[in-house]
């Protein structure tokens, strides 16, 4: 069976450029359609893999600032020629579900999420966006017309996988289709419980406004407790002039995976502020033995369990993570019993998941 892998880019290395990896190892003969990619990510994880890209890869800027190409993507993303394909299976947050297959092949995708800057998360979009006011209204023209396109591309998947329930509650509202929860894979084999906890509390990721860095910051400063911070991204600059010359808070940048995993297992608490999909990092935290504390919104209600493996806070503001982490006692929590909890969403589950899905589908199309 020939097959073919969507991704929408490969231009950043995250949670979903991680799914795409498994789906890899599961079909190492497959093909990977890409809008466009870093060479150091494709190095990384897709090395001696053949991986078609679209003509946004050859465009001026068309890597470093893939975003100012996004009205042609759905464009770039039909130019793809999958007729030799026996399954398609995409990989999307956004473009890449709107591929067009043959009539005798099934297109399977696996949604991190309806593309939230044209759903759920429009507005907030536009807010955001270091841009005028002018500016900003041509930008929501442009994304009108996106979303009327991205409504069409859902139309032609023939079976969806969500995320999570989060993610399975938005694909019936934005695209009126059922779909399958298959949790994403989580490497929890890469992480283990430490001798000793440390003094500090965790956060991070890719730096970027909706991930509410800036309020865990704010409620920090008003305390004496140590917070460090791993990633990087668009929000730095920003969050560090919140942070200001706060003795207490750290910023680590970009660290290696073994980095990351020993920060997990040494923090008192990893904090999740922000509303995920589903939230790897919270997950990888837990495979290492140690709670989560999380807004109550979004994947974290669904990998969280409130007194076991961490605690949950309502509001996404400022008082409400300075009053959690001021009372929060981190010796109360089983660093066991969390990491048995985490490792339900271990690489081997998802990829049992996947194939048993994948095997019901191809035959029910073929019926």
């Amino acid at each position: 069976m020939k097959v073919a892998l969507i991704h929408d880019h490969l231009a950043q290395d995250g949670g979903a450029e991680k799914v795409l990896k498994v789906f890899s190892d599961m079909y190492p003969n497959a093909t990977i359609f890409t809008l466009l990619y870093e060479k150091k990510h494709v190095n990384k994880y897709f090395k001696n893999r053949r991986v078609e890209t679209s003509i946004i890869q050859r465009l001026p800027g068309g890597i470093k600032h893939y975003q100012w190409y996004m009205p042609f993507m759905p464009m770039a993303v039909e130019f793809f020629d999958l007729d030799e394909y026996d399954l398609v299976i995409s990989d999307a947050s956004a473009f890449v579900k709107g591929v067009i297959t043959p009539s005798e092949t099934p297109h399977i995708c696996y949604c991190h999420t309806p593309t939230r800057y044209l759903w759920d998360y429009t507005h907030k979009y536009i807010k955001e966006l270091g841009y005028n006011k002018y500016f900003k209204k041509i930008i929501s023209l442009v994304l009108n017309k996106v979303r009327v396109w991205d409504k069409a591309a859902a139309d032609r998947v023939d079976y969806f996988i969500a995320n999570s329930n989060t993610v399975k509650r938005r694909i019936s509202k934005y695209y009126r289709r059922s779909s399958k929860v298959i949790y994403p894979p989580v490497e929890t084999g890469l992480f283990n419980i430490a001798e000793n906890v440390g003094d500090f509390f965790l956060i991070g990721a890719r730096l970027s406004p909706y991930k509410r860095f800036d309020i865990v910051i704010e409620a920090f400063k008003k305390t004496n407790l140590k917070l460090k911070i791993f990633g990087s991204g668009v929000d730095e600059k920003r969050l560090r002039e919140i942070a200001g010359d706060a003795s207490n808070i750290e910023f680590l940048g970009r660290i290696s995976d073994e980095e990351k995993a020993k920060l997990y297992s040494e923090c008192r608490a990893f904090i999740n502020p922000q509303d995920e999909d589903f939230g790897i990092t919270a997950v990888e935290a837990m495979a290492t033995g140690r709670p989560v504390i999380a807004y109550r919104k979004g994947g974290a209600t669904e990998t969280v369990i409130e007194g076991e493996t961490g605690e949950f806070f309502d509001l996404q503001n400022v008082n409400s993570i300075f009053n959690i982490i001021s009372s929060f006692d981190y010796k109360a929590y089983d660093s066991k019993a969390i990491r048995e909890h985490a490792l339900k969403f271990s690489v081997e589950r998802f990829k049992k998941e996947i194939k048993d899905f994948v095997e019901e589908k191809i035959n029910d199309f073929k019926k």
